[in-house]
């Protein structure tokens, strides 16, 4: 499938126009989008993606169509677990919920940019050298690997290099300005921690392009499938934060799911890579007559692994308890996190989201429920809500 340059013109007009309308209509002022609001343009996205796909299918063919859609699944299976990191990052620099919207569109621009020089960089060696092939099916193993394993200290994940090289030498502030990058603080201009949280969700970007590309290079070759793939991948991703926020935490085997897919599309380019065979050491240089996975079984096999991952975390009473928990550990830091707010009504919203959560946790199972009241940093921080509740109820009255 030859692609005009006109159509690719297009293509990038039209992605940063959703982008703009995103910025301006949606993130410029800052707000938190309501889940009506955030269910529309997530819907919306989704069917501006698909819609693009069908394209795709009518102008390109079943091949290119398939390759598609794959790279879109596989990539938005991605995007979604990307999400689980950003929470991490902006819950370790407590970035109030209002400007949590210009922290993610940031990273979805970020995101757009490296993946795209990664893209070129990929397809550039691909052309010149079969054997990268070898490279990206080791690398989605190894990551597959990782995934299974789990995080080792998800609270570090906003502490990198980067960031404690920018809080020892350059001047920062310890509180937000709004969504200002910079602020005035005695006299001197000095960076907001909003400037260190884009610098974190920037970084990590890098790291997951060095996963996703590699991926959906499995899965076709084609830079404009691989381009408009990821892309739409990425658009909606804000919108989709603040819709599944709630169950981030209950996707409990998506990991399992992910590394399962990229350990699939791991094998399938060490397939493809001894069919395109020209390293001297294996098989005299010569390719090697190897069973080639097809897209179609290809996209059957993620659409499947995805299906049976969120049917069985949504289904597991483990899967249940677990996002209680985590919901309980979130909104009481959140509660603590806004200890010094004025506002009586937000205080009381954030006061009943917690005593929600209690009530979720009573609602567990027996052996949940014990394990759940079992945990002491949980139990500890409830008891500083309640005594700071308390404090602030009695200051309120006085």
């Amino acid at each position: 499938m030859d692609v005009p340059a006109y159509v690719w013109g297009l293509t990038i007009v039209g992605i940063i126009g959703l982008l703009a309308f995103d910025f301006f209509f949606h993130v410029r002022q800052a707000h938190v989008p309501t889940l009506r609001e955030a269910a529309i343009w997530s819907a919306l996205y989704v069917g501006f993606a698909v819609i693009f796909g069908l394209l795709v299918f009518a102008f390109g063919g079943a091949q290119w169509g398939g390759e598609y859609f794959a790279g879109y699944i596989t990539e938005k299976a991605l995007s979604v677990d990307n999400l689980f990191v950003f929470l991490i990052i902006m819950s370790s620099f407590k970035v109030p919920r209002e400007d949590q919207q210009k922290v993610l569109l940031f990273g979805i621009v970020f995101a757009l940019i490296a993946r795209t020089a990664f893209i070129l960089v990929g397809a550039a060696l691909i052309n010149q050298f079969a054997w990268i092939f070898y490279l990206f099916g080791l690398i989605l193993l190894l990551t597959a690997g990782n995934l299974l394993k789990g995080e080792d200290d998800e609270e570090d994940g906003a502490d990198n290099f980067i960031i404690r090289i920018a809080k020892r030498f350059l001047h920062t502030s310890d509180k937000y300005d709004g969504d200002k990058l910079f602020t005035i603080e005695n006299g001197k201009k000095v960076m907001t921690p909003m400037l260190l949280v884009m610098v974190a969700i920037g970084g990590t970007d890098i790291l997951f392009a060095l996963d996703s590309i590699p991926a959906i290079f499995g899965l076709t070759q084609h830079t404009f499938i691989v381009f408009t793939a990821t892309a739409f991948s990425l658009l909606g991703l804000r919108q989709l934060f603040f819709l599944i926020d709630g169950l981030l935490d209950r996707l409990v085997y998506l990991s399992y799911g992910l590394a399962a897919i990229l350990a699939f599309i791991g094998v399938k380019l060490i397939l493809h890579a001894l069919h395109e065979n020209t390293l001297p050491f294996i098989n005299d240089g010569e390719p090697v007559h190897v069973i080639e996975v097809s897209i179609a079984l290809s996209l059957s096999v993620i659409i499947g692994i995805l299906a049976i991952t969120v049917l069985a975390s949504l289904l597991s009473p483990s899967g249940k308890a677990h996002a209680v928990t985590a919901n309980a550990h979130r909104v009481a830091k959140a509660y603590l996190d806004d200890a010094d707010a004025s506002d009586v009504g937000e205080r009381e919203r954030l006061y009943a989201e917690v005593t929600h959560s209690r009530a979720a946790i009573a609602s567990l199972g027996d052996k949940q429920r014990a394990k759940a009241l079992a945990d002491p940093e949980l139990t500890r921080l409830l008891d500083r809500v309640d005594q700071a509740h308390a404090a602030f109820s009695d200051g309120s009255r006085g």
